[in-house]
């Protein structure tokens, strides 16, 4: 699995950078983080309307869970519904260090999932149950299809729907596989967080707070298994990354073929149910340990590609004049990236490193796009107003820490 750095018709080098950036590479800086990148005017219309969606099916599921909760079952399963969140939100944030993802996005794909997600779930089960009295169904087969079919099935096409909303609108921000996890990791967070809320006042209302019920379905859900939903729809989006770094038939075809392995995983986590808690147990130790694993391992090497692609792309920046040669291996690797903070701290000037390796980073994937051919005409826009902005923060980075300061 690698990064796509060729093209059968090659993109023209860099510009040659003007000679005054020119001789300011030749006292290279300390690279660091950047402030997000402000957002394209062409997407406004799009973010009005999708956060309008995702608001009102989050309200509607908010008023759906009073109703059917009461405001202090809600509160007190909300609360302990915060815990697996903020175990994925953590992971989320580790996995998208290299090159953040808009803050904004991130929201809405968190939104989708609480809110969109969930109400589609929530109305189709509905239905499902309605048709499913009319015929007939024995009560007990229809639990199982429902949990080992239906489940996996609607769950995972409300939340994959989401992730892949968010290629198609906003594919400047999607560069590969990394991002796909990441956005899908969020939409997912977002699920879990709900359905652990019902999960959670199920056991409270049936056997108290401090019951063993609703301890043991805490630590099954909240600690054991806070990425169970997470590593079930993050194959819808690697597979999204993977497939659309070329075009958009590309990503819609890996979202089919990653939501199929997306629903296997989800069918199978539901399946082991079924075992009781021992046989669950059993099962996770021997198939969800190594599945989480290899899972970890996986965005690691593809942290590793993301770093590697960053410094191979400036490196052909350094050659047209745009940066030190230096600079580009230090950006290009996290312990540069350390070193040139810890030295940006020690001279009181941190935020505009971070505004430095930031910019930098996303001029690396901005070159990317433009390599690559996908969406080249904007990624050109993208790369001349980033080159801008790292030749202006390189220079108020050499005045920041001149010895006249």
């Amino acid at each position: 699995m690698s990064f796509d750095t060729t093209t059968p018709n090659p993109a023209p080098q860099p510009a040659a950078a003007p000679a005054e950036v020119q001789a300011q590479t030749q006292t290279p800086v300390q690279p660091a983080f950047a402030q997000p990148a402000s957002p394209r005017n062409a997407l406004f219309g799009w973010a009005i309307a999708g956060y309008v969606v995702v608001g009102l099916a989050s309200l509607a599921v908010i008023g759906y869970l009073l109703y059917a909760l009461g405001p202090v079952l809600l509160l007190v399963s909300g609360f302990l519904a915060l815990v697996p969140l903020a175990i994925v939100l953590l992971g989320v944030l580790w996995i998208d260090r290299w090159e953040p993802e808009p803050r904004a996005l991130l929201v809405f794909g968190f939104l989708w999932g609480a809110g969109m997600s969930v109400a589609v779930a929530l109305l189709v089960g509905l239905g499902i149950e309605v048709a499913a009295y009319a015929a007939g169904v024995d009560p007990a087969v229809s639990d199982v299809l429902g949990g080992v079919l239906q489940a996996p099935v609607v769950e995972e096409s409300a939340k994959g729907i989401g992730v892949l909303l968010i290629f198609l609108i906003a594919r400047r921000y999607f560069d590969g596989p990394v991002d796909g996890i990441v956005y899908a990791a969020v939409v997912a967070g977002g699920f879990a967080f709900t359905e652990n809320i019902l999960y959670f006042a199920s056991s409270v209302a049936y056997s108290g707070l401090l019951s063993t019920d609703a301890g043991l379905t805490f630590f099954v859900r909240g600690i054991m298994s806070p990425f169970a939903h997470a590593m079930f729809t993050s194959m819808t989006g690697l597979f999204i990354g993977l497939w659309g770094r070329r075009s958009v038939a590309g990503g819609v075809g890996g979202f089919f073929v990653g939501l199929l392995l997306a629903m296997t995983l989800h069918a199978i986590w539901n399946a082991t149910a079924l075992l009781g808690i021992i046989g669950w147990f059993f099962v996770y130790l021997i198939v969800q340990v190594p599945l989480f694993a290899g899972a970890i391992v996986l965005v690691v090497q593809l942290r590793k590609r993301e770093a590697k692609l960053t410094q191979q792309r400036l490196d052909e920046y350094a050659a047209a004049g745009w940066f030190a040669p230096s600079e580009a291996q230090t950006l290009g690797t996290g312990a540069g990236r350390k070193q040139a903070m810890t030295w940006a701290k020690a001279h009181g000037i941190a935020p505009l490193m971070k505004a430095y390796i930031r910019d930098a980073t996303h001029l690396a994937f901005a070159r990317q796009r433009i390599v690559t051919g996908r969406d080249r005409i904007g990624a050109q826009r993208d790369e001349q107003e980033l080159l801008a902005k790292v030749a202006a923060s390189r220079q108020a980075l050499q005045a920041a820490a001149s010895p006249a300061r």
